[in-house]
């Protein structure tokens, strides 16, 4: 009796558990939904408006969303299923098309996933893992998400995105930009303004290898931040910058904070489209 009662208590315990998790993040707009802090106010905005002008241009739907850890949310069995579960979850893209893109960045886990649209063939699997490998991969690396995320999105967009949306019927394609300016020209230009405003961070960084140790006084210091928690539309987020000496066991943290979540930009919800599991991940 007394096993089965405790059974019983703990069970009901770890359903409350499971319950006070959400399955899913919520987004905060339909294009930049950065949870984990991982982008600067200018990068953030640069980014939506590279979203904003694929979908004006085509009706691709297309978003990012940078979390903690798929920890904060119900146990998935790993990122791809997670990707697929949110993206369906939220619905994204057009329901009659089924061309949405999802990039999913998880910063504690150390992982990526671009998700497709089941619309999308397995050769846009390759192009995806080519753009994770090239584009997103190297940065993480360094521990510069902004860099690689304004690039990689860039690269989706150019190669994944307007690729298969000039091979949908001409009715189907939206006007163009004013001016008859090429898709791509506004984008490479904004993922390299978003790449210029990550250099001034990863320069800072950068030069601590210049900086003496308070401690051995040798020359060689290291710097990165680390999310604690992800910012939400209530709360600002903790985060600290960590600067470590590579010879001596010296370590310095100073707290910083990552600013709430505000939604902007199309609020509505997505088309109602569908992922069948397609895309790509990386790990770093």
């Amino acid at each position: 009796m007394f096993r089965f009662v405790t059974v019983v208590i703990l069970s009901a315990l770890l359903w409350s558990g499971l319950a006070k998790a959400e399955v899913y993040p919520p987004y905060m707009d339909a294009f930049v939904s950065d949870l984990a802090g991982a982008l600067d106010p200018a990068a953030e905005n640069g980014l939506r408006t590279m979203l904003e002008t694929l979908e004006a241009e085509t009706g691709v739907e297309m978003t990012v969303l940078t979390i903690r850890t798929r920890d904060d949310y119900a146990p998935s069995a790993s990122i791809e299923a997670f990707a697929t579960g949110l993206f369906n979850d939220w619905g994204i893209g057009r329901a009659d098309r089924n061309d949405g893109i999802l990039v999913l960045v998880a910063v504690a886990d150390r992982e990526m996933r671009i998700a497709l649209g089941s619309a999308y063939g397995q050769g846009y699997d390759v192009l995806a893992q080519d753009i994770i490998s090239r584009f997103f991969l190297p940065d993480f690396r360094d521990g510069d998400y902004q860099r690689g995320i304004v690039a990689g999105t860039g690269e989706t967009i150019a190669r994944i995105a307007r690729r298969h949306a000039l091979d949908l019927p001409p009715e189907a394609l939206q006007k163009a930009a004013p001016g008859g300016i090429p898709g791509w020209v506004p984008v490479l230009a904004l993922a390299a303004f978003g790449g210029l405003i990550a250099v001034r961070r990863r320069i800072g960084d950068a030069l601590q290898v210049l900086r003496r140790c308070p401690a051995c006084g040798r020359l060689g210091m290291r710097r990165g931040r680390e999310v604690v928690a992800s910012a939400t539309a209530e709360d600002d987020g903790p985060g600290v910058v960590r600067t470590r000496c590579r010879h001596c066991d010296f370590h310095e943290d100073r707290p910083y904070a990552i600013p709430r979540k505000t939604a902007s930009g199309r609020r509505g919800s997505f088309g109602g489209g569908r992922s069948s599991g397609g895309g790509a991940t990386g790990r770093w």
